[in-house]
């Protein structure tokens, strides 16, 4: 067959993946708190019609298969062979023994008249006991832990869990996602540096190994992709990307960029396609949900502090253009105030200078609710994270990065900041896999028919 009309046969065979991927996919998230049940009841209401998914790419953007003048958009779901939201099944662990309609009534997101249509479809969702330890998350405690001679027994307890899961709910495929609290600050040690000392270490309990990393290594044993959704050090470490590497499993993170960071992201490439300097970017936040009640511990602030702090740096490069950022003063705060609940609001004076440098102020304050911009996050992360482990594309996905304030990227790889730029990586990687599949599906046929 002539290459032009084969390449043009397989963007035909692509467009046409609308059948999804087969079999359903359990989706297990560590910590089923505020941003795991809005997810969860999300979905469901989706499926009984009672909102829509605004905010996922998966369900609502539009993908070309190449970038030709007049070449036709199509949703991503259209396009792709992805997870349908009506083959998801929801499971995970939390230190709490609620029911995930209690759990979503307690955390106080969606409304009482949505939780009532999908309240049976909730309370069927209970959480497994939860790998836990009160050296990494300081400010809260709870009953429904696992418990184990080392953490070893702990990872072993976790891939039985994942392995029974699977079973009991006929499963073709999982993802894992990190919804719990946030981790005190930690850096990487020795512990970390490759697979047999981090082995050795879950055998001989050593206390660089975070619950997080517990969960990440259960995982990526089990074949099962991992995202981590706060900036915890977790799936960053040498020892847990040379075992995804090897077991071929997909691994992306770290903290989902909801709100205040997604701004900066944004406004910051503006700043600089313009060449406008920025003298000083001041940024608070208040927030009384649980996650503003872990951050209330300093070390636990540090760790999402350096993570929001990053991006800013990297767009702007200061190196680069040094008369208009080497002097910037960039200043996060975070504060836990228990009226607000889920509801943040992010405050940011940003001092900026133009023509023979006159200065200028930009003040935003956006009233977030928090939760309702993780879940978009968390249904594309979960099936984008399952068409990469079906592509067989393991260890850090850097195309994810979109999804992030901390991209985990290959060792010693840049990671990218800016929004749009992270866009056009996700898009670029979604039509290699369509193509891929599509090559790989019209192969099958041939084989097939031959």
């Amino acid at each position: 067959m002539d290459d032009r009309l084969s390449t043009e046969k397989t963007r035909t065979d692509a467009a046409s993946a609308n059948d999804g991927a087969p079999g359903r996919l359990g989706v297990l998230t560590p910590g089923m708190g505020a941003i795991a049940t809005t997810f969860f009841g999300g979905v469901l209401a989706i499926r009984q019609a009672l909102g829509q998914p605004i905010g996922a790419l998966s369900q609502m953007a539009t993908l070309s298969l190449d970038q030709s003048p007049g070449e036709t958009q199509a949703l991503i779901r259209t396009v792709l062979p992805l997870a349908r939201m009506e083959d998801l099944v929801f499971g995970g662990w939390d230190i709490f023994a609620d029911d995930m309609y209690t759990a979503a009534r307690d955390a106080g997101v969606l409304e009482p008249a949505t939780l009532e249509q999908i309240r049976s479809g909730l309370e069927v969702i209970r959480p497994m006991p939860a790998v836990f330890d009160r050296n990494y998350v300081k400010r809260i405690d709870g009953p429904h832990i696992k418990t184990g001679r080392t953490k070893m027994d702990l990872a072993d307890q976790v891939r039985a869990d994942i392995q029974q899961f699977k079973s009991a709910h006929g499963l073709e495929r999982l993802v894992m996602i990190w919804c719990a609290s946030t981790e005190v600050y930690s850096e990487a040690g020795s512990v970390h540096q490759s697979l047999t000392r981090f082995e050795e270490g879950l055998k001989n309990n050593d206390p660089g190994i975070a619950p997080s990393m517990i969960y990440a290594y259960a995982a990526i044993r089990e074949g099962v992709p991992f995202a981590n959704g706060a900036p915890n050090l977790t799936e960053d470490i040498p020892a847990l990307q040379e075992l995804a590497l090897e077991k071929r499993v997909p691994l992306c993170g770290k903290d989902f960029k909801t709100g205040q960071t997604m701004l900066k992201t944004v406004l910051a490439p503006a700043f600089k396609a313009r060449m406008l300097g920025v003298s000083g970017w001041f940024s608070t936040n208040i927030l009384g949900n649980r996650d503003g009640e872990v951050l209330d511990d300093p070390r636990a602030q540090k760790t999402k502090a350096i993570s929001k702090l990053g991006a800013l740096e990297h767009i702007l490069n200061a190196e680069a253009h040094p008369d208009l950022y080497s002097n910037m003063h960039h200043q996060v705060r975070i504060n836990y105030y228990p009226p607000r609940g889920d509801n943040k609001e992010g405050w940011d004076n940003i001092d900026i200078f133009g023509w023979l440098g006159y200065p200028m102020q930009i003040k935003i304050d956006f009233l977030c609710r928090d939760s309702i911009l993780a879940a978009p996050l968390i249904l594309d992360v979960a099936l984008f994270m399952d068409l990469a482990g079906r592509c067989g594309w393991g260890g850090p996905q850097e195309w994810l990065s979109f999804y992030f304030k901390s991209p985990t990227v290959p060792a010693g790889a840049p990671a990218e900041h800016d929004l749009f730029c992270q866009l056009e990586k996700l898009k670029d990687r979604l039509r290699e896999a369509s193509l891929a599949m599509a090559a790989e599906s019209a192969e099958s046929s041939w084989r097939t028919a031959n």
